[in-house]
């Protein structure tokens, strides 16, 4: 069937094609904020549950309409597993979520998984090699190296193709963290006590093999293939004064009473 245009209004046709293309890209981008607000919504209401209405009411508004400039900026997702720093028993998995903030240091916040209902758990600082030596000697003591976990396969980047992700580890395997707990929760349901300083893994032998197993695969990973595939990567050399712990003496933090200054 021909389709009669108006002679008055020669590109009328042109106006209309894009119009329809700016329609329907109005409509795609429309579509999917409601998706991202849907899936919002559905996980705030999940972990809402048992909350009064007015509470969970606020939260879904809240989400929906309040920017969170500083986690919106968090880039890369990391899985890997930390020790309290006075015991190598209490092994922990540890999901965090970094953003690069200055050229030499990343930071870190620290759930017990990916989930929508994950524990905020603690924190981690990640700095450059060069910023480490730098450092005073009594702050070395809070850091640990990354050399291990990196080469070991133990710290992974899930969901990122092999190619980027070993590209991301060759520069991390030379850097440094400083790391604190604020929820001991391999032991408690509630987030009690203080930051615990936490410590990286160092040498094989030393990890919770079962523990390992069980990320594999809930992740859909392996371990050991990583770190078989990140052998081309450099060893580097520690430097001195990071995981204090493997000379037999630590230190961890603890609560102390003292008098209040006015």
């Amino acid at each position: 069937m021909a389709v009669a245009h108006d002679a008055s209004c020669p590109d009328c046709s042109n106006r209309g094609l894009f119009g329809s293309i700016g329609i329907g890209v109005a409509v795609g981008v429309v579509a999917a904020a409601g998706m991202m607000f849907g899936r919002k919504a559905a996980a705030t209401a999940k972990i809402g549950r048992g909350h009064p209405l007015k509470h969970r009411v606020l939260d879904v508004a809240a989400g929906a309409m309040q920017r969170k400039y500083p986690l919106e900026a968090m880039s890369t997702y990391l899985n890997g597993f930390h020790i309290y720093s006075d015991e190598m028993g209490r092994q922990v998995e540890a999901t965090h979520f970094c953003i690069h903030l200055q050229h030499d240091l990343h930071q870190c916040v620290i759930f017990d998984s990916n989930k929508p209902d994950a524990r905020l758990i603690g924190i981690e600082y990640i700095t450059s090699e060069e910023r480490f030596r730098r450092l005073p000697d009594d702050e070395k003591r809070l850091w640990h190296s990354h050399h291990y976990e990196v080469k070991s396969g133990l710290l992974v980047a899930p969901g990122i193709p092999e190619l980027a992700e070993h590209a991301y580890f060759k520069d991390l395997v030379t850097t440094y963290g400083k790391t604190f707990h604020t929820w001991q929760y391999d032991r408690d349901d509630f987030p009690y006590g203080i930051p615990q300083l936490m410590m990286g893994l160092t040498e094989d032998g030393q990890a919770n093999d079962a523990l390992i197993e069980r990320r594999d695969q809930r992740l859909g990973i392996s371990t050991s293939r990583k770190r078989q595939n990140r052998a081309d990567i450099p060893m580097p050399n520690v430097v001195p004064g990071a995981n204090p712990w493997e000379s037999g003496r630590t230190v961890q933090t603890r609560l102390e009473e003292m008098d209040f200054k006015r």
